[in-house]
């Protein structure tokens, strides 16, 4: 619980620019499937690790898991 709030306050500085219901929207589906977004987090990671761009990689994990996504945005 401690865990979710610092990661909340840390999205949330770095989502400064982003509407707060925008940002509320994302808050709900973090909260409804964490461990899908830590996958996604994680795979971004070692691919920007391999010498993709952080914006690439991104795209690349979300495109793999978009059916996933999409059940969670429900």
């Amino acid at each position: 619980m401690f865990g979710n709030f610092l990661m909340k306050k840390l999205l949330a500085s770095k989502m400064k620019d982003v509407p707060q219901a925008d940002q509320e929207k994302f808050f709900a589906m973090l909260e409804k499937n964490p461990d899908l977004f830590k996958k996604i987090a994680e795979e971004a990671q070692e691919k920007m690790k391999s010498g993709m761009s952080q914006m690439d990689a991104i795209m690349s994990v979300v495109k793999k898991y978009e059916g996933d996504l999409k059940d969670v945005m429900k």
